[in-house]
């Protein structure tokens, strides 16, 4: 073989060649930093909605649990642990979440609960003895939860 065909065939990259690939590569690697970018900043949102699942499911569990009519007869109670019946949580507001004494719980400071309390009908029903409690919790990150109950006068 003769020098000159041998330097034809083991030639290099053109100079063309060598940015059409870089080009390339470029706008691969761009595509997965965006993806791991997304990935990143949503990472948390599971545990969020989680969170706010558990909120709404331990604020509604402690309106259900309490008697449906006002055992003292002293309705408008403004302090959390002297809620004593379903009605006095209608309208009731946390911003962020607190215990059953009104503790705040830290690392929860930024989601807000609220509760209303409606009379309500069962099966299209009228039941005078049967109130609806709903427990809406919302974070800044774009959640917003909401979770309902029945209480009836059994």
């Amino acid at each position: 073989m003769s020098n000159s065909t041998c330097l034809r065939h083991s030639r290099g990259f053109t100079l063309i060649e060598l940015v059409i690939s870089m080009v390339v590569i470029s706008i691969a690697l761009g595509g997965v930093l965006m993806v791991m970018n997304y990935t990143l900043q949503h990472s948390a949102d599971p545990m969020l909605q989680h969170q706010a699942v558990a909120i709404a499911e331990s604020y509604l569990e402690e309106v259900l649990l309490r008697p449906y009519s006002d055992p003292d007869g002293v309705d408008g109670e403004t302090v959390r642990n002297l809620l004593d019946d379903v009605d006095d949580y209608d309208g009731w507001t946390d911003n962020g979440v607190r215990d059953q004494e009104g503790t705040a719980i830290a690392g929860l400071e930024d989601y807000t609960v609220s509760v209303a309390v409606a009379n309500t009908a069962l099966n299209g029903i009228l039941a005078a003895n049967c109130k609806r409690v709903t427990v809406t919790v919302t974070h800044p990150s774009g959640i917003n939860l909401t979770l309902s109950g029945h209480r009836t006068n059994y």
